[in-house]
């Protein structure tokens, strides 16, 4: 087992209320597709039965853009690394539908130090039909996945990789081999100071993005594309993530990459 660490509060955000907040949620996600990919991700995100403690969270989040520019669409397979309190995989497992999946995954010392948030999870996935909940080493992400990926998604986690003791080689490598070959890895971070490296990772939990694009690449992903949909000018990269007056609105990366079909 890992040793235990400060997780970063945006991966566990909500974890303990959200479970209350997901006992009016039905069993079945809605089946009727509407006409566009947009209507669909729209229909997600305003879905009536995400709880409050999540919607006030979207304006610094942009989960409809972020969904969108990763391409997610019915029928899809998506994995969450770290839900926290589900935030993602509530809106993911709408999205994709009764024919998607959606795998939600936390590292096995995230499961074991986050005991609470982790049966949170557990609990969506019993109301949820086309969701399940995972727990295992990062190294030996997919173990136990019923069907390749189509989407892996890594918001504000990443960073957590470079002092966790996560062998990042491996955890590349096992995404890569979960995912179906045209699949995406998208992942999302808290800029640190350019030349950085991983020197802010548990400090200020943050990551230098140079980083990230090295290391994803190394496992064979191409890389498609980036979004400034998170930047923020005004963060000067070099304070802590938690910090009141950036909390919430940090500078953050958003890379998207492609494993070859």
């Amino acid at each position: 087992m890992k040793p235990v660490y400060w997780l970063s509060a945006a991966t566990l955000m909500l974890a303990a209320c959200s479970g209350g907040s997901d006992q009016a949620e039905d069993q079945q996600v809605v089946s009727d597709a509407p006409q566009t990919r947009w209507d669909t991700i729209m229909e997600a995100v305003d879905d009536e039965q995400r709880p409050d403690e999540d919607r006030v969270l979207d304006v610094n989040r942009h989960p409809a853009e972020l969904l969108d520019f990763a391409g997610v669409q019915r029928g899809w397979g998506v994995a969450d690394i770290v839900p926290g309190g589900g935030y993602y995989s509530r809106i993911l497992s709408t999205a994709v539908g009764d024919m998607g999946r959606v795998y939600s995954f936390n590292p096995s010392w995230v499961a074991e130090q986050y005991g609470d948030a982790n049966e949170a999870m557990n609990a969506m996935a019993r109301r949820r039909a086309n969701l399940s909940h995972h727990a295992d080493d990062l190294e030996d992400f997919g173990t136990g996945f019923d069907r390749p990926l189509d989407a892996v998604f890594m918001v504000l986690f990443y960073h957590d990789t470079g002092y966790d003791g996560t062998d990042r080689a491996a955890m590349n490598q096992a995404i890569f081999n979960a995912l179906a070959p045209g699949g995406v890895f998208l992942v999302v971070d808290h800029h640190a100071v350019e030349g950085s490296g991983l020197d802010a990772v548990q400090t200020l939990h943050r990551i230098e993005s140079a980083v990230v694009m090295q290391e994803v690449m190394a496992a064979g992903f191409e890389f498609v594309s980036e979004s400034d949909m998170l930047a923020n000018p005004e963060d000067p990269r070099d304070i802590s993530v938690f910090a009141p007056n950036i909390r919430r609105n940090t500078d953050r990366f958003v890379y998207l990459f492609r494993k070859p079909e």
